[in-house]
């Protein structure tokens, strides 16, 4: 059975792209370019469904916003 999921990338200041999947906890890996990282997102994504169950409940993406917070 397939079963989609959405990943945030975004990239650190050392120019990795960071990966993470919201609806699975801890699911997150980084890589030097954006195929790379999308491979091992992959993996990451069957191992913490190994680790997780199947019946993960899947979460509607709904979108990203940016906020301005003062420091």
């Amino acid at each position: 059975m397939q079963r989609e999921f959405s990943v945030v990338i975004e990239r650190d200041s050392e120019g990795y792209y960071v990966a993470s999947v919201p609806a699975l906890r801890g699911c997150h890996t980084q890589a030097k370019s954006l195929d790379q990282v999308m491979e091992r997102i992959r993996e990451a994504i069957e191992l913490c469904l190994e680790v997780q169950g199947k019946d993960t409940e899947i979460l509607d993406f709904v979108g990203v916003q940016k906020i301005v917070v003062a420091s």
